[in-house]
């Protein structure tokens, strides 16, 4: 019997394995595709990606370097507002290398990681998981004392234990451009009806163009007239759920979600890499897969660290729906040089921003 089963080997997947497996547990980790494809995940991370890393990683999934972001309200040709810092304030990455280089440092810690593994059924019992699933050799049965759900927005595992689902789903479109761009800000278009789009420059690599807003919404219509704005001819087109809120509960008794499965993501991006990985991370350190209760540590801990930013992400992500009018008096008060770390929307209120804000008031 496994200490752990992890469904789903993309970011969260792959840190809670390595993690876990370094803590001397048995883990078996199950992907039910190619790691890292297809891919429905945008690349724009902030700089302590690097952190939850191997040696060698920034050389060779590093793509381009973002200082700041301009934000429209409307489409491409309309005038923006900058925020920006003297720093770095973000980077751009092989998004699909990240998947690769996380789950090889899961192997290398000795979790056996197992790709074109489709999980069909998960039974929890008093004492153990049951998990059935289809692979490369037939049908495989293992059983664990737990299983983690890092399987995403539509989480088998979640749907098989009954927990409950995200606050909403909105819809993503992600498609890429051949322009060698090596610009150092990204556009935020805030025109999607709830939500907005982006253009991201990801130096020879071509340029990133994306767009999420809620059901209801028609996405693809309003995909298309981003392009049209930028007259340019996207290729390898993506799309995928955005899940936003967390259940009250991601966990039961011998099962815990983490990452998109649990929308453990930012409210006001929709982005999930660096939370899905520090959740994975509470989640190795609190859960004993001996000791059921320790399933209720993890909750709390994951919980205390990111509460406030997700409460804090839903007001700004309110702003997207303001009239234009009151969007173009704030983006224009507003902008300038900013001290706000994009993971954490907390730093609104940290000395480096109040800092900067004094200083342009100043100016």
């Amino acid at each position: 019997m496994y200490d752990f089963v992890v469904v789903g080997v993309g970011p969260p997947g792959a840190r809670f394995a390595r993690r876990a497996a370094e803590a001397g547990y048995d883990v078996l980790a199950l992907e039910k595709g190619t790691i890292g494809e297809p891919l429905a995940c945008s690349g724009h991370v902030s700089t302590d990606i690097w952190e939850f890393t191997g040696e060698g990683a920034r050389e060779d999934l590093f793509q381009n370097e973002i200082y700041g972001a301009r934000f429209h309200v409307g489409g491409p040709g309309s005038d923006a507002y900058p925020f920006y810092k003297d720093a770095v304030a973000s980077n751009v990455i092989d998004r699909v290398g990240l998947d690769r280089h996380l789950a090889e440092l899961a192997r290398e810690a000795g979790a056996d990681v197992r790709e074109n593994h489709t999980v069909t059924g998960v039974t929890e019992r008093h004492d153990r998981v049951e998990i059935v699933a289809s692979g490369p050799d037939g049908r495989l049965e293992v059983e664990a004392k737990m299983v983690a759900g890092c399987d995403g927005p539509r989480s088998r595992v979640r749907d098989e234990l009954g927990l409950p689902q995200p606050d909403e789903f909105l819809h993503g479109v992600l498609a890429f451009s051949e322009e060698d761009d090596h610009q150092d800000f990204v556009d935020v278009h805030l025109t999607p009806p709830t939500f907005f789009a982006w253009r991201i420059p990801r130096g020879e690599a071509g340029v990133e163009y994306g767009l999420a807003a809620p059901p209801g919404v028609q996405v693809t219509k309003h995909f298309e007239e981003l392009i049209d704005g930028y007259e340019i001819d996207v290729s390898h087109r993506c799309s995928g759920a955005i899940p936003v809120g967390p259940p009250d509960r991601v966990t039961s008794r011998r099962a815990f979600l983490i990452g998109d499965a649990a929308a453990q993501t930012k409210p006001f991006t929709g982005g999930g890499i660096l939370y899905s990985m520090t959740s994975a991370d509470h989640a190795a350190r609190e859960i004993d897969p001996d000791r059921p209760t320790t399933l209720a540590a993890y909750e709390r801990a994951w919980r205390d660290d990111l509460a406030r930013e997700q409460r804090l992400g839903h007001w700004i992500r309110r702003a997207y729906s303001l009239p234009e009018p009151v969007q173009r008096l704030g983006l224009g008060a507003l902008s300038g040089d900013i001290g706000v770390h994009m993971d954490r929307p907390t730093s609104l209120v940290s000395p480096t921003h109040l800092k900067a804000m004094l200083s342009r008031l100043r100016g």
